[in-house]
């Protein structure tokens, strides 16, 4: 059974992800598109084994099937597909690429014409098509487009232009092998920022590493910028949706934080209209926030389709979710990693102050917030039972600490009356439970955890 998860058919290379399977996959997607009377496409793919053969297979599937086919020249980033997707009228997209994965996937990306990811509905409407009708081959005239020369150039277009031509600095990029090897450096080419490379080369297996942006993975930059004295350090997964924030004194920068940095850097300093929107796992800072900025707050489940839902449908400034993906409402419903290093870099240079500085004024107005996350194996249903248990007989009283609210959103959550929290969710493709967690000081994250860590064992 072929089946898409939260973000499209992920597979072991080989094993599942084959071309036989991929080619089934690819004339499902045709049909879908010449149903509802599509005519055209855009393909683009990252730097995994054999991306860009995935990638030529699929064209020719579409091809074969006469719809209009543009491909991307070289490999590119989940948001350059999704952009070029939209502005070039394209009716869907369609991304080869695992995203953070490890190097044994590889994974089909489904973009809807809007430049985000694809509906509940279209991609039902896809499996359900699958090994229907016969596999059309043999057409091969799609036509190549420099998808990244548009995206950089797009993304160029939202800087403050002239702010980033007044400072002389260094920053550090870590494309994780991925998508966006060189990119940083071509955005910032004409202004005075030197911008220092790291894992900048086309590696289909990461370095051996996780291509997630995740502080476990980023040693090496931590390193790095710390050994140059660079204003901040930028890395992006493995197809550039994501983004991990490294900050001058070569700490990790929580993603709740950066979202928290980002929202207030396009409310207060951009002026963007909207709404937010953030996932349940998201940092009650932006709860702060919103509130004292007088902006409208959508929760959703984990998930960016959820937050792009809303973006389609109501005027957003800003959305995200903890895993470092976040979306900008003046750009395409998407996540766009690279995007939101920009934004923290051009939030640094404006306030002329190390993020250091800059999270402290955030502690200081909006108060204190430490975040963890961890990830516990578990056998057979055992997460799945936790969960249902704690939503049938929530707790007064966790760790301490008085509950004041339930939220069964996604999982189960339980609010505490400072506002810390505790998030229990059990995976829907592995036998994995998340504990999610944040508080005003560490000594309490630590406490939540410890007891959540309890309840499964």
């Amino acid at each position: 059974m072929i089946k898409f998860g939260t973000d499209g058919w992920r597979a072991v290379i080989a094993q599942e992800f084959t071309f036989e399977n991929l080619k089934k996959v690819a004339q499902a997607h045709a049909e879908h598109i010449k149903d509802k009377g599509g005519k055209k496409v855009a393909v683009g793919y990252d730097t995994r084994f054999m991306s860009e053969e995935f990638a030529k297979s699929v064209a020719e599937i579409f091809c074969s099937n006469n719809l209009q086919v543009i491909m991307s020249k070289s490999f590119c980033s989940t948001p350059a597909l999704s952009l070029v997707t939209r502005d070039f009228d394209c009716d869907e997209g369609v991304m080869i690429t695992a995203s953070h994965n490890t190097y044994q996937y590889n994974g089909y990306k489904i973009k809807g014409g809007y430049g985000g990811p694809a509906t509940p509905e279209i991609i039902a409407d896809v499996e359900s098509r699958i090994d229907t009708v016969p596999i059309k081959e043999g057409k091969r005239d799609w036509e190549e487009m420099d998808f990244n020369s548009y995206y950089i150039d797009k993304l160029k277009s939202y800087l403050l232009g002239e702010l980033f031509k007044q400072h002389h600095n260094k920053v550090v990029h870590d494309s994780m092998h991925g998508a966006t090897i060189g990119y940083l450096s071509r955005v910032l080419d004409e202004t005075f920022l030197e911008v220092i490379e790291i894992n900048n080369f086309r590696d289909a297996f990461f370095g051996f590493h996780h291509p997630e942006p995740i502080e476990k993975n980023l040693q090496l930059l931590m390193a790095k910028v710390l050994a140059t004295e660079s204003l901040i350090g930028i890395a992006n997964d493995g197809d550039g949706d994501r983004v991990g924030i490294v900050a001058e004194d070569g700490e990790f920068v929580s993603t709740q934080i950066v979202f928290s940095l980002l929202l207030l850097h396009l409310i207060r300093n951009k002026k963007i209209p909207g709404a937010v929107v953030k996932t349940v796992s998201t940092s009650y800072l932006v709860d702060r926030i919103c509130k004292k900025e007088g902006r409208k707050l959508y929760k959703t489940p984990v998930g960016f389709k959820y937050i792009a839902d809303i973006m389609l449908k109501e005027k957003v400034a800003f959305g995200g979710e903890e895993s470092g993906g976040y979306g900008f409402g003046f750009h395409i419903p998407e996540r766009d990693g690279l995007l939101s290093g920009l934004m923290i870099l051009e939030l640094i240079l404006l306030k002329d102050k190390p993020i250091t500085d800059i999270i402290k004024q955030l502690y200081d107005e909006f108060g204190t917030a430490f975040y963890k996350r961890i990830d516990i194996k578990v056998t057979g249903n055992l997460g799945r039972e936790l969960v249902e248990k704690l939503r049938k007989n929530p707790p007064d009283m966790f760790a301490g600490k008085k509950v004041r609210e339930i939220d069964t959103t996604d999982g189960i959550k339980l609010i505490f009356e400072d506002d810390s929290w505790i998030l229990f969710r059990a995976s829907g493709t592995e036998p994995v439970l998340r504990i999610y967690a944040e508080a005003p000081s560490k000594e309490e994250l630590n406490r939540l955890i410890e007891e959540g860590k309890k309840l499964i064992n």
